[in-house]
């Protein structure tokens, strides 16, 4: 057996011996077992660990952290395409620059025919032109820590409205990404309800030592349905938009609310009716539509949006020019 060949199945049978003895193994235990002198296994562990391998080290001894532990996966072609997509998604959700992401893309690109792979790599550079985002992506690291292990977390959160900066302990469920950003969802201990935030108004988080189970009664989807997008509720509104026929086409191209009804109209428009929780959250998709659509209900969203077209109208008006 040649050196490399030597070496390489000595370094997977680190990682086996680490992942079977849950409370670690000692440098001379590691190196009776695999016949090696000391120098040698920890020069292997210091390797495994450049490649991202969770080891721990505590009292002489070399442990794997099974939390943060991924085992290898074999993906079918269409299934590595699927994963592809997410991750081209992934990296135009992102504004601020993150290691994990780019060598999650890139690592990925690596296993992919030739004529795909290009395309990972690209993205991957452009989230590493990013500007520096240190801040976002030790949030997201906790945030990830504690949904991973079932540990709460203290952020601090700035309100947007206020701009005051409050302390808050959350129990994370989940995180979610939107076109809009990653958002987490979990039981806030100051509300005692269930919360969400937007990591870009995290502006910090700690991992705390405070275990929790997420209920069985909790199903995020269910959750999530209620909302247009993210924001959640209980209280349910009846949302009637209508389109015009020239855009009409766009809308029917796709589900926009798993709620929706669409009715045509004799003008060869629609009528989308969605029932939502929190619908200022659909302000964003009614404003993209412009002169297109009209909202016809509720009536103060109705009103909320005529408003906001009047002032953008006197902005471009001929005595503003």
């Amino acid at each position: 057996m040649s050196r490399l060949a030597s070496r390489t199945s000595r370094l997977r049978r680190i990682e086996q011996l680490l992942l079977l003895t849950p409370d670690g193994l000692r440098a001379t235990d590691l190196a009776e077992k695999l016949e090696v002198d000391r120098r040698t296994v920890y020069r292997d562990v210091d390797f495994l660990c450049e490649q991202g391998l969770p080891i721990w080290q505590k009292d002489g001894r070399f442990g794997m952290n099974r939390t943060r532990y991924l085992t290898t996966i074999h993906l079918s072609f269409h299934e590595a395409i699927a994963l592809t997509l997410a991750g081209l998604l992934l990296a135009r959700t992102i504004d601020e620059r993150n290691p994990h992401v780019t060598s999650a893309l890139r690592k990925l690109a690596i296993t992919l025919p030739k004529a795909i792979s290009p395309h990972l790599k690209r993205a991957a550079d452009r989230v590493q032109t990013l500007h520096d985002g240190q801040r976002q992506v030790a949030v997201l690291e906790a945030l990830a820590e504690g949904w991973g292990t079932g540990y709460k977390v203290r952020v601090g959160y700035r309100s947007p409205r206020s701009g005051q900066l409050r302390e808050r302990v959350i129990a994370p469920y989940a995180l979610e990404p939107t076109p809009s950003g990653i958002y987490v969802i979990g039981h806030d201990d100051w509300a005692n309800d269930i919360r969400t935030f937007k990591l870009d108004r995290l502006e910090s988080a700690t991992l705390l030592k405070r275990s929790f189970t997420v209920p069985e009664a909790f199903d995020l989807e269910s959750h999530l349905a209620s909302g247009w997008r993210i924001m959640a509720g209980s209280e349910i509104t009846d949302v009637v938009l209508r389109f015009a026929p020239e855009v009409t086409p766009h809308i029917h191209e796709r589900q926009w609310h798993p709620t929706q009804k669409l009715e045509k109209t004799e003008d060869g428009g629609c009528i989308l009716r969605v029932q939502v929780a929190q619908p200022q959250e659909m302000q964003p998709f009614i404003r993209s539509w412009g002169a297109q659509v009209e909202v016809l209900a509720p009536d103060w969203l109705r009103a909320q949006i005529g408003s906001e077209l009047q002032r953008a109208a006197a902005q471009y008006s001929e005595r503003s020019l």
